[in-house]
């Protein structure tokens, strides 16, 4: 075995804690090893609940401070944006190109929560029929928060659950997926050096099967946030009872181009979307709705746009399609492609696999009942299918169990203003794709997409409890 890989500690109560047992971390495109990573078991598990519910009840971290904290870990994270993005690129399979931007992003994520703190403000209630009284809220920090983060954006997914419970003043407990589990390590010793107070920041590694149960059955935890699949979104609910999660859960997204649209913008932007970190995106790019007078053209386009996609080693950073998180991945979807066409759909471009690299893939002749319709695709498969009407494209959206987040490309005025109430999901996004997402906005879906809001202002109301105060002026 090779020598030369990194050897992670976890991060406890300001303290850095080596173990016995390990996780090793491969390079996604090689296979080689990449780091090794200390594993928690239930004690330090115990342990980091232990410190998070003491730092809550124990170690003051005012507004001030927190503000102070997260913009420090944004300029620290600004400046180590190469090394981060490698780590990301390496253990993710994530094109070097994307992971810089993923960094870019979680430096605004950052600083976006520490500008949050700062508006954290309750409010003052008019006085009607409460004579004599002054009525007005509070806002206080919930408690322990335990963050269980998902492997395709191991950083800014960790920061949009971090950011926001710092600064509403939380302690957080960061269970990242294990396979990319060193950029939260890394997140975790920038926080420290930001100056974050001891007990605000942990991070345990391993399985959802020991770790994750752990912490869903310890009451001292007050908040869940979760990102993954609806079947463990809908365990974490069942198990946690009626405390509270934020649940941000899968997609088969959808993007409806119009008769009237610019049809060759759309369908260059389709091909990039549906195929960003191989398609592992929640919001990516999976059925496309064209209408059947300007199908054929944006077949032509989409399909000269997927095939001159270039896959490959995501260092290089002219990649724009890396390998998958595993070769389990590739062959899963390399299944529901094979299923789908012994279906009758029709492979139009790509739908080929060399270990874990799955190349883009573009299908028609697709219907409902198959897997990469129903299902969360999450991998670079995109569907096109035609429609005669608007009625008809909305109904096809909307027969999903999903409803995270819809594009819409036309130059109708009057339909770009009706659409969003007539489409069941969280996210209508106008003239572009399902799959764009700015930091600062409201993020989540319905339906089995999950509930709750990400995107700093909104998820910090979900972490703080809010006060009633009356005060009886008359006594």
């Amino acid at each position: 075995m090779q020598s030369n890989f990194l050897k992670e500690r976890l991060f406890i109560g300001g303290e850095w804690i080596e173990t016995e047992d390990t996780h090793q971390v491969y390079n996604k495109y090689t296979g080689e090893l990449y780091a090794e990573i200390a594993l928690a078991d239930e004690e330090i598990v115990d342990r980091a609940i232990e410190k998070a519910v003491h730092a809550h009840k124990q170690i003051d971290f005012p507004v001030e401070q927190r503000y102070e904290v997260l913009m420090r870990a944004a300029e620290l994270l600004q400046q180590n944006q190469a090394s981060f993005a490698e780590t990301i690129a390496i253990e993710g399979g994530k094109p070097i190109t994307d992971a810089k931007v993923e960094v870019s992003r979680s430096v605004s994520t950052l600083q976006i929560a520490a500008m949050e703190a700062k508006n954290l403000v309750g409010e003052i209630i008019p006085n009607y029929n409460a004579a004599g009284r002054f009525l007005y809220t509070v806002k206080k920090p919930v408690g322990a928060v335990a963050a269980i983060t998902p492997f395709n954006f191991p950083l800014n997914l960790v920061v949009h659950k971090v950011g926001p419970a710092l600064a509403a003043g939380n302690p957080i407990i960061i269970k990242p997926a294990s396979d990319t589990a060193t950029t939260t390590v890394k997140l975790c010793a920038l926080l420290e050096e930001a100056g974050v107070p001891s007990g605000y920041v942990q991070c345990v590694v391993g399985s959802g099967r020991t770790v994750g149960e752990q912490l869903l059955n310890d009451e001292r935890i007050a908040h869940y946030t979760f990102t993954g699949s609806p079947a463990v979104g809908k365990h974490i609910q069942q198990t946690i009872g009626l405390r509270k999660a934020t649940l941000e859960l899968g997609s088969n997204s959808a993007t409806i181009v119009h008769h009237d649209a610019d049809v060759a913008k759309a369908a260059t932007k389709v091909a990039k979307m549906a195929n960003v970190n191989a398609g592992q995106v929640c919001i990516s790019v999976q059925r496309v709705f064209v209408h059947e007078t300007v199908k054929e053209a944006f077949l032509e386009t989409l399909i000269n746009e997927v095939s001159r996609l270039k896959v490959g080693n995501p260092l290089d950073s002219e990649t724009n399609v890396g390998p998958m998180i595993s070769e389990k991945e590739a062959i899963r979807i390399e299944q529901w492609v094979e299923e789908a066409v012994a279906d009758g759909a029709i492979v139009q471009t790509g739908g080929k696999r060399a270990g874990n690299i799955f190349y883009p893939t573009v299908l028609t002749n697709v219907k409902k009942g198959m897997k990469v319709v129903d299902e969360e695709a999450f991998a670079p498969v995109v569907s096109v299918s035609p429609y005669e009407t608007i009625e008809e494209a909305i109904a096809l959206v909307n027969d999903s169990k999903y409803g995270l987040q819809a594009g819409i490309y036309t130059s109708d005025l009057n339909l770009s203003y009706q659409i969003p109430y007539l489409l069941d999901v969280g996210g209508v996004i106008v003239n572009d794709t399902s799959s764009f997402r700015a930091d600062q906005m409201p993020y989540g879906g319905v339906k089995e997409s999950g509930n709750g809001k990400e995107g700093p202002a909104y998820a910090i109301q979900e972490l703080v409890e809010t006060v009633t105060v009356v005060v009886n002026l008359e006594e």
